[in-house]
């Protein structure tokens, strides 16, 4: 049996209500950390990490062919994979005018009666990059692949194991009849990073 909350208890959730009824592993506080792009709890939401991998898009140049770039078959050749704690380094680069995708440290559990939806954080916009998240849906859960992109004309420096976006949670005034996990979507659970995929 699902949990019935009233009227009363609809609207954004808390930081309290994010701690007690939202699964984050791993969590962390809100504090601040000198020299570093803030994360953790917030009064009314929280910061995700970005991991230390990710798939930087770089078409190939010396294709002689038109390139399309195609949702429905998206190719491996348009990304470079880069490992930074493979390769000892704090940050990637993300080429002018195009964009990288990673995935967050946390690992997120999405209650039935609850929506979340990110948000890109203020010092990173403030630079021309943009994050883009599809909203997380009731039930969902897994480790959230991000779209960062430069909209810059100058490569731009993504710090790893750090701050990225901030993540929102609304809680329902009634549960849904079906949630991501009934449907059974293809981006539960996911392991790694997630390019895109048509069923």
């Amino acid at each position: 049996m699902h949990p019935v909350h009233k009227v009363s208890d609809m609207g954004i959730l808390c930081d309290k209500q994010i701690k007690d009824e939202v699964r984050i592993d791993p969590f962390a506080n809100g504090v601040k950390r000198r020299g570093e792009v803030s994360y953790g709890l917030s009064s009314y939401g929280y910061d995700v990490r970005i991991g230390t991998r990710f798939k930087v898009f770089m078409p190939p140049l010396s294709c002689t062919k038109q390139l399309v770039v195609d949702p429905k078959a998206f190719s491996e050749d348009f990304v470079k994979t880069v490992d930074t704690e493979r390769e000892k380094v704090d940050h990637i680069l993300i080429p002018p005018n195009s964009f990288a995708l990673g995935e967050t440290l946390e690992f997120f559990t999405i209650p039935r009666n609850v929506l979340a939806i990110c948000v890109g954080k203020s010092t990173y916009a403030r630079c021309g990059i943009i994050v883009n998240v599809t909203p997380l849906e009731p039930e969902w859960c897994g480790r959230i692949t991000m779209e960062i992109s430069n909209t810059t004309p100058l490569p731009a420096k993504i710090y790893a194991g750090e701050g990225i976006a901030q993540i929102l949670f609304f809680r329902a005034e009634r549960l849904c009849e079906v949630s991501y996990a009934d449907k059974h979507g293809k981006y539960q659970n996911q392991s790694g990073l997630a390019l895109p995929c048509v069923d």
